[in-house]
Parts: C-alpha cells; sequence; structure tokens
C-alpha cells in the first residue's frame, strides 16, 4: 500500500472514530445527564466534518495531480 493510500484510509478510519466517540458521548449524556458529554460530542461531530473535508480536498488534489487513478 503507497503512503498516499494509507493516508486516505488513515482518514477514513480517523472519521468513523470521530462518528463513533460523538454517537457514544450523545448515549452517555443520555443516560448521565452530565452535559459535558454534549460538549465532547459536538466537537467529536465537528472533528468528523473536518475530516471529512480534508478527506475530499487530498482525495481531489491527488487525482488532479494524476497521483491517483
Amino acid at each position: 500500500m503507497s503512503l498516499k493510500g494509507f493516508h486516505i484510509l488513515f482518514i477514513s478510519v480517523s472519521t468513523l472514530l470521530a462518528l463513533g466517540v460523538g454517537v457514544w458521548c450523545l448515549w452517555i449524556e443520555r443516560t448521565e445527564s452530565v452535559p459535558a458529554f454534549r460538549i465532547g460530542a459536538v466537537c467529536s461531530f465537528v472533528a468528523a466534518v473536518a475530516l471529512i473535508t480534508y478527506g475530499v480536498w487530498f482525495f481531489r488534489k491527488m487525482k488532479r495531480l494524476r497521483i491517483i487513478t
């Protein structure tokens, strides 16, 4: 696997992890009623959106440079 392929895989796994942590924080906040977990969920979802945006940008850049076909 090339470094670029690993980078795309790593960004994908990181995005899934951020989404999972966000869902987990919402679940804990609902069962325990601790508002700090809501903040954690919002931060996790913001991080997931940022990772998706970065992943799309990186993939388009690699396609434009004809590194990824």
